[in-house]
């Protein structure tokens, strides 16, 4: 299945000079949807994952599925000041300016496997702050996975020594 065919480039957003990649009309297709959720598991499925660690937004839809396809839980990583419980905090920089992510202090322990995922690969800077949340945690990553990449912005290169899983590539935006 070519899964880029189902993703749609929207020029100019969200400021002038990105092209977002809306995965919602991948989403809105059951064969395509499932067929993502299926590989983005597949590498992971002898490993035990004991959570999948979800960004927000669109890192919960295929991540809470990609947890279900590997029996484990899902953990949501969320902007600042949106958990109820105690948290920790990391900041990062994006392509198109800065943020912070937190994640509920008891949300993992040294004993849990995780596989951490989001939607899109760009940079990097959002996956590395969720790695230094994942570590500060105690946990160990077994793997990292998207369901898009842009090779171009050589965000896989700040996530060594991580196995990183991408489905789509897409060298075309900058």
């Amino acid at each position: 299945m070519q899964l880029q065919s189902y993703i749609r480039d929207i020029p100019d957003f969200p400021k002038r000079g990105i092209v977002f990649k809306d995965i919602t009309t991948l989403l809105k297709n059951p064969d395509a949807y499932r067929y993502a959720i299926q590989k983005l598991a597949e590498p992971y499925k002898n490993s035990g994952i004991t959570k999948v660690v979800g960004i927000e937004s669109r890192g919960y839809i295929l991540g809470a599925a990609i947890a279900d396809e590997l029996h484990a839980g899902f953990v949501p990583i969320r902007k600042a000041g949106k958990l109820p419980a105690e948290t920790i905090k990391a900041t990062y920089s994006l392509e198109y300016g800065a943020d912070s992510i937190e994640i509920h202090k008891d949300a993992l322990t040294p004993n849990d496997i995780v596989l951490l995922h989001d939607d899109l690969l760009a940079t990097g800077g959002t996956m590395e702050a969720a790695i230094q949340l994942v570590k500060t945690l105690g946990a160990t990553i077994e793997g990292i996975c998207f369901l898009i990449e842009l090779s171009s912005l050589n965000g896989r290169e700040k996530l060594s020594p991580y196995r990183v899983h991408t489905l789509i590539q897409d060298a075309s935006s900058e």
